[in-house]
């Protein structure tokens, strides 16, 4: 991620930003069996995910597939998906809709399609879709559909004759519901009158929906990110919401080629606002703080996907097949207690027992050789005459 120290560009077209993705295939199952990472590995990107060269295997793979099983659905499901992570969002539609042509009215295809819809800048036609997604199955993904409904809402009306301006809320009003949290509020009290802790849990569950459109979607999306940001103040516990709805900013402003990064950066510094180094302290956190940690957790993020990705180019190079060898790596789902996930860089073997045997054996006969020759030093010592009058 290269940070830019640029000037605000003041309107952003809506189709480069990568929106609100939440994506669909055999990947997308197996992980919905997954606890949900913690928030910063999300931001960060340290979670577990697919290198583009494992997309174009796997394009490769069902398209011969799909030569023996036509009428595969899920195979369908699997190379729009691919397609549409290597960028080839018109081909991630046309796949998507053939396999609607072979078997209408399924979830998943209503799911994807308006994913693709979205990332092609076409949000009126992907919000259609998702509706008939949630119809079927409002509880899927977690629910997730029903805030990427509400999010495509909050977008398009931020919009401005097509473009849309970043951040899309530009300031932080400290604690409380603004921004996308606001819209997500005024939605649930539009239909129902519920208690200050109904709200308080329907906020918990929006901030699992983006996070989960960021696992399965695009983690660096600055509308995402700055979605995020917004929910997390609306939360409790201040110091830790603070401090990630900040992260969360700052990595909104490193992403992309215009983004406003002026603009992120000034939310960010508010919502540290008040920010103390504990209880007992009247010295509150800075965003160059923030930053300077923020830039090591980037960097580990970073070598830790690397050494994913190289994986599986090399189970591609050898002939594997990467699907079955990165199940069997990533066999054990990390905590979700623990911000560490399974490293990706194979352990050690174990050493064998004989070699820690005759290394402890060699560690004893050291030091008995150099107490023996301390021993006959202090004798000698004792029976040489001192040259000290």
């Amino acid at each position: 991620m290269k940070y830019r120290t640029r000037t605000l560009v003041i309107l952003v077209l809506l189709i480069p930003v990568p929106l609100v993705a939440c994506l669909w295939d055999s990947d997308t199952l197996e992980e919905e069996r997954r606890q949900f990472p913690s928030v910063l590995e999300l931001i960060t990107g340290k979670f577990l995910r697919h290198s583009p060269a494992f997309y174009e295997w796997r394009i490769e793979d069902r398209k011969k597939r799909l030569e023996q099983e036509p009428d595969n659905v899920a195979l369908y499901d699997d190379l729009a998906v691919a397609y549409e992570k290597t960028g080839q969002t018109d081909l991630a539609i046309e796949t998507i809709l053939k396999k609607e042509e072979i078997s209408a009215g399924l979830y998943e295809t209503y799911a994807n399609l308006g994913t693709f819809y979205i990332h092609a800048g076409r949000l009126e036609e992907g919000l259609q879709e998702i509706k008939k997604a949630i119809e079927i199955n409002p509880d899927a993904h977690f629910g997730r559909e029903v805030y990427q409904k509400l999010l495509v809402e909050y977008v398009l009306s931020k919009q401005q004759d097509g473009k849309l301006k970043l951040p899309m809320f530009p300031h932080s009003k400290g604690y409380g519901a603004y921004g996308f949290g606001e819209h997500v509020m005024n939605s649930v009290r539009a239909e129902y009158r519920w208690s200050d802790d109904e709200l308080r849990e329907e906020g918990e569950r929006a901030t699992k929906g983006i996070l989960g459109m960021m696992r399965f979607g695009n983690f660096d999306s600055p509308v995402l990110l700055e979605s995020l940001s917004d929910l997390l103040m609306m939360r409790d516990d201040s110091a830790q919401a603070k401090q990630l709805a900040a992260r969360a900013l700052l990595q909104a402003s490193y992403v992309g080629d215009s983004d406003p990064v002026a603009d992120y950066r000034r939310k960010a510094e508010a919502v540290l606002n008040m920010q103390t180094h504990g209880e007992d302290s009247i010295s509150e956190v800075t965003l160059e703080e923030i930053e300077a940690q923020f830039r090591d957790e980037l960097a580990e993020a970073s070598a830790w996907y690397e050494a994913v990705s190289s994986l599986e180019s090399t189970w591609i190079a050898n002939g594997q097949n990467p699907e079955i060898e990165f199940a069997r790596y990533y066999s054990e789902p990390p905590s979700q207690s623990k911000r560490e996930l399974p490293s990706p860089i194979p352990k050690r073997p174990p050493i064998p027992t004989v070699v820690i045997l005759g290394g402890g054996l060699m560690l004893l006969a050291v030091l008995a050789y150099l107490r023996s020759a301390w021993t006959t030093r202090q004798r000698n010592l004792q029976e040489t005459p001192s040259e000290i009058p």
